[in-house]
């Protein structure tokens, strides 16, 4: 890992304890389970909390620090996982490889269901919301035999696919946005989670003519975590997982109109190690972004962790960013159109 990247997720690391009873979290989280109406919800290091009325354009999930403080979590959650300190204790170091590093991935959208949840990074602190596409929210068609998303997506903090940056293998730039990750573990996760990842390979989708890597990870708490330490154990122990993933993406937009997407390296999953190298390259991108280095084009860096960024700001002006957007409602209905079944 370079010096750089570690230097980068200590500054901005988030130090937060617990405040919840054992038996306090437990109702909580069967709260959380049961309905997604709980005006707060506890993540594993942060908490969420909802504006405007789900399922409509202006619905946001905002995150903020066990302690109440806001932040964004594509500036101020760290790219990498580190260990919590105990009694103002500083951690101490991890001894693992480059290759056993765990990265932090928030969670968009959760497997099995289709509503298009993105990180928004042109609006202050970056909340979570509903994709829209000509006025409409945006949600994923079921291509059979899939429902939704098959995997729980999300992206890692602190990276950047900047759009003015060519990837020298598929002479394709960057399409924007924070790099996207795919979760194949067991649990089903929610919107807003921020969970610890394995990273085990990479895929490189080309999205309308912009590079948009995919990187395969499995949640460092899923059982099968251990037996899953790069692609070719996916290969072997999750038979027909990849190309089932690789025939998701060529087809998602399919429904919509659009052509089937393509790839890189003839739709090849790269292994580990490479993908490493793309995650480290992504976050020296955003790094030159939120250090003002780059042209943000739109983004919003607003963020109140990153020590050595000009777009930091204090608590009262995050607070004041959550207090301006609609109170938290009840959700609308969702059309029944979604849960139709695409045969392409």
């Amino acid at each position: 890992m370079s010096a750089l990247m570690l230097r980068s997720s200590v500054r901005c690391l988030v130090t937060v304890f617990d405040t919840f009873s054992a038996s306090s979290r437990k109702v909580i989280a069967q709260a959380a389970a049961v309905s997604h109406q709980c005006y707060f919800r506890k993540t594993m290091h942060y908490q969420t909390e909802q504006r405007g009325h789900q399922n409509s354009p202006d619905y946001r999930l905002y995150f903020k620090t066990s302690d109440g403080k806001y932040i964004s979590p594509f500036h101020d959650i760290p790219l990498i996982a580190e260990t919590e300190p105990e009694n103002d204790v500083p951690a101490k170091k991890s001894k693992k490889s480059e290759s056993e590093v765990l990265y932090n991935m928030v969670v968009e959208v959760p497997r099995w269901s289709n509503a298009k949840m993105e990180i928004a990074i042109k609006e202050p602190l970056n909340p979570i919301k509903q994709d829209e596409k000509k006025g409409k929210l945006r949600y994923v068609a079921n291509i059979f035999p899939h429902k939704g998303y098959i995997w729980n997506y999300g992206a890692l903090p602190q990276t950047w696919e900047d759009p003015g940056q060519k990837d020298k293998e598929t002479n394709c730039c960057g399409d924007n946005d924070p790099i996207d990750v795919c979760d194949i573990g067991t649990q089903v996760c929610s919107t807003g989670q921020v969970i610890q990842v394995k990273v085990l390979g990479i895929l490189a989708m080309i999205d309308e003519g912009e590079m948009d890597w995919k990187v395969i990870a499995i949640n460092a708490e899923d059982p099968d975590a251990k037996n899953l330490n790069n692609i070719e154990d996916v290969r072997k122990n999750r038979p027909g997982h990849l190309e089932a993933t690789v025939e998701w993406f060529r087809k998602y937009k399919v429904p919509d109109g659009k052509p089937e997407n393509k790839f890189g390296f003839n739709g090849e999953f790269k292994d580990k190690d490479f993908a490493v190298e793309i995650i480290k390259s992504t976050h020296e991108h955003w790094r030159a972004l939120v250090q003002k280095q780059k042209n943000t084009g739109g983004i919003d860096c607003k963020n109140t962790l990153c020590c050595d960024s000009p777009w930091r700001c204090t608590t009262d002006e995050a607070r004041e960013v959550v207090q301006s957007a609609p109170a938290f409602g009840s959700a609308h209905p969702v059309s029944p159109e979604v849960e139709k079944w695409h045969f392409v």
